[in-house]
């Protein structure tokens, strides 16, 4: 890929997860202001593909992200990371925390710092920016007194870090995602994960009755969120993550039989799984399929059926 979109400036955690797939060798990194303009670059064709944040450990799914993946033209996720989130105070060299009044970072930060923030720094304003970075550039900038970012982005805008590891659940992880135009995705690996977006009917049991045909086929759900779609009232976009690739039996029996039930259906994507734990020989799945549900079974049902369709009665 030739030119990848990511949250900048330069210096995010979102940058730092680009830079861990294998997409970004010899690529040429592209800043946008906000995960909304990285998915408007992809669909415009500035760029190859773009990576943003999509949950977090403390702080949940990213809601923008998941509001702009349902919209047009589609995207597909092609790769996910994972990344472990450390946040440092920091600002112009000279200053001390009773220096701060204005303090600003990325909602997702300051949601994951606010008991530090309201311990320490009690009399500063905290405002909301872009990013983390951005707001680190607006110290530089003197905008801000303090930014709560990566500590790289202090070495990047010129900053002294003056608390380190202020976060208020240490171990947070954040997952980000590499977004691109439909194509075939990636093969599979055995240890891979399908998103999609579906809409119900708002009827009763709508709901359990998309659930029911992911449970029946022994496919593991990881995830699910709603999101209200935006033109309709009390209606939902379900964001559902599950185990499977798209090309095995049970998880396009699966699709098919949702493309049926529901009103719309949104593929985002099958892709390798990161951090899961799982061996790097794909032993150890840590969902076992129900019985009847792993892929030899379906193959030999796929066959007895189309014995059946032959003239075979047996």
């Amino acid at each position: 890929m030739g030119r990848l979109a990511f949250l900048g400036p330069h210096a995010t955690f979102t940058e730092q997860a680009l830079r861990s797939l294998p997409e970004a060798r010899d690529a040429e990194f592209v800043p946008c202001a906000g995960s909304p303009a990285v998915l408007e670059a992809v669909r415009r064709g500035e760029v190859d593909a773009g990576c943003v944040p999509i949950e977090n450990s403390v702080e949940g799914a990213v809601g923008a992200v998941l509001d702009g993946l349902v919209g047009d033209p589609p995207l597909v996720i092609v790769r996910e990371a994972l990344v472990a989130v450390r946040f440092a105070v920091m600002a112009r060299p000279g200053t001390v925390t009773a220096d701060v009044r204005r303090v600003g970072s990325h909602p997702h930060a300051v949601a994951q710092t606010r008991g530090w923030l309201s311990a320490h720094l009690p009399a500063a304003e905290v405002l909301l920016t872009s990013s983390t970075s951005e707001a680190a550039a607006q110290v530089a900038r003197g905008d801000l007194d303090a930014a709560v970012a990566a500590p790289l982005a202090a070495e990047q805008h010129g900053l002294d870090v003056i608390v380190d590891d202020v976060a208020d659940n240490p171990g947070a992880v954040t997952r980000f995602v590499l977004l691109a135009p439909p194509a075939p995705p990636p093969d599979p690996t055995g240890r891979d994960r399908t998103t999609f977006a579906a809409t119900t009917r708002n009827v009763p049991g709508s709901l359990l009755g998309l659930l029911t045909e992911l449970a029946m086929r022994g496919i593991d759900l990881t995830r699910i969120e709603s999101r209200p779609i935006k033109d309709r009232h009390a209606e939902y976009w379900f964001h559902i993550d599950c185990t499977g690739h798209v090309a095995e039996p049970a998880m396009g029996e699966a699709l098919a039989a949702l493309h049926r039930r529901c009103d719309r259906v949104r593929f985002l994507g099958s892709f390798p799984r990161a951090g899961n734990g799982v061996p790097a020989d794909g032993s150890g799945d840590p969902a076992a399929p129900l019985g009847g549900s792993g892929h030899a079974e379906f193959a030999a049902a796929q066959q007895w059926v189309d014995g059946l369709r032959a003239g075979s009665a047996s």
